[in-house]
């Protein structure tokens, strides 16, 4: 039976680099993040390659979304530093608008918003945007071209989410937590979608606290416990690094729990 907890010996998956993909997009090093007297980013380093599907898995709490808003320059850093494409990702934070596509968890759109609207409407925030039109169809919207927000499904919000982070032709793709709260059908569908993306060019960073989701989908993982980083490496690499549980052989969630078991000092 395995019991290994977060500082344990016994569980140390090793770090996978990300030379077996393309250059390095994505550059996080030593990034801290404070709210008042509470830490709740703490010297997180990691890289993202291009051509990856990267993901940053954790419990609620854990730091992955205000990572993401670092590394999206929409919060300021207290620590450490992050690059994306080469630039500073808050001092260059205009140069990289038309470069990195961002889904964060919350986003909403007024309700009598027309879907076609949206789209037309994010175009103009960009100087060379996607043919919107394309990619209505392309994430499978085209039907409701004239459909307001409100009315549409949690799937098909999901999507225009998806297809509002990609109008300005972005080269990296920021999506958080796609899937919280779609039925098992509409998020098989959203996972195609998050392939076909990284199919076109686009390096994507995929925050979710889903376990299948993180191993069908991701190429490398990123696990935070409490705002650190407790292990970096590939689904495979995670779940060789538990072995068997209870006589069965360990999945992702095995690994998960394994690295954010509450520690137990004598």
């Amino acid at each position: 039976m395995c019991t290994p907890a977060r500082q344990s010996a016994s569980y140390r998956p090793w770090r996978a680099e990300s030379s077996v993909f393309g250059m390095a997009v994505i550059e996080v090093s030593g990034l801290t993040k404070r709210y008042g007297d509470r830490t709740v980013v703490n010297g997180v380093s990691f890289t993202v390659a291009e051509g990856e599907i990267f993901g940053i898995l954790g419990e609620n709490g854990a730091g992955k979304t205000t990572t993401v808003e670092c590394i999206a320059g929409l919060r300021s850093p207290d620590g450490g530093a992050i690059s994306v494409l080469g630039l500073d990702a808050r001092r260059d934070h205009e140069r990289l608008r038309g470069l990195v596509g961002v889904q964060l968890q919350e986003s909403q759109l007024q309700d009598r918003l027309r879907v076609g609207e949206a789209l037309q409407l994010y175009a103009s925030f960009y100087p060379d945007p996607a043919d919107w039109r394309e990619l209505l169809a392309s994430v499978g919207l085209t039907e409701q071209v004239n459909t307001p927000y409100a009315k549409l499904s949690g799937g098909q919000k999901q999507r225009l989410s998806i297809a509002l982070a990609l109008i300005g032709n972005p080269r990296v793709a920021i999506l958080d937590e796609l899937t919280t709260g779609l039925d098992p059908r509409a998020r098989r569908e959203i996972w195609k979608l998050i392939r076909a993306i990284r199919d076109r060019g686009v390096t994507v960073l995929l925050v979710t606290h889903f376990m299948d989701e993180a191993e069908r989908l991701c190429d490398r993982l990123a696990v935070l416990v409490d705002g650190g980083l407790a292990a970096l490496d590939t689904p495979a690499g995670l779940i060789a690094g538990v072995g068997d549980v209870d006589g069965y052989r360990a999945n992702l969630e095995d690994a998960f729990l394994a690295l954010t078991a509450p520690s137990h000092d004598s």
